[in-house]
């Protein structure tokens, strides 16, 4: 009689303890399967935005190639004076010189492509083949152009882009640069990827 009582026991914290075990494993199991459904760290990576301080921008300067939105090349302008003025009244040469084409987000469709008119922000490739476009802000004619107002080069085919980014015609990139989304977190610092023409 006291066996039988000490055999169910025992049985009962055998069958209690593998349970116990056998639920351990499979939370075990499921944990790393479904850990991997959240994103890498490089996936996040590539599509978080970023943040650039843009305080010792001088006027005429580029930041940039930076990698610093989804893998890319973000170039970041700071515009003179000048350079306004020739991007509002020197665009006969220019294909699409409204941004028609959808390039740029809304807040971006006007002369200077852009929140702040000083400020302009590119992806860093022709829209051609890819090629990384060189930026020269002389205002002089050019061995590519008698009538260079400054902009971009690439020199891989001869395209060619405004300080905006817009695609001169007759070149064989076709559209104008790209300009990604972008806000401001304050006067000095940009973040690359999150839309709004204010923070």
């Amino acid at each position: 009689m006291s066996g039988g009582s000490i055999n169910t026991s025992r049985r009962r914290f055998l069958i209690g303890s593998t349970s116990v075990v056998g639920a351990a494993g499979a939370v075990g199991a499921a944990v790393p399967f479904v850990g991997s459904w959240d994103p890498s760290a490089r996936a996040l990576a590539a599509g978080a935005p970023t943040t650039v301080d843009i305080s010792r921008l001088e006027p005429g300067e580029l930041l940039g190639p930076i990698p610093a939105w989804r893998g890319q090349p973000i170039f970041i302008l700071r515009r003179d004076e000048e350079s306004l003025n020739n991007l509002e009244t020197f665009t006969d040469h220019l294909a699409d010189p409204d941004s028609e084409d959808p390039q740029q987000p809304a807040y971006a469709q006007n002369a200077f492509r852009s929140i702040r008119p000083e400020i302009g922000i590119y992806v860093g490739l022709c829209t051609h083949l890819g090629c990384s476009p060189q930026i020269n802000t002389e205002v002089a004619p050019q061995e590519f152009d008698d009538e260079w107002k400054g902009g971009f080069f690439c020199p891989c085919h001869g395209s060619m882009f405004d300080l905006a980014g817009r695609v001169y015609r007759g070149v064989p990139a076709p559209d104008n640069l790209v300009v990604p989304p972008h806000s401001y977190e304050t006067d000095n610092v940009v973040v690359i990827g999150v839309d709004g023409e204010n923070s």
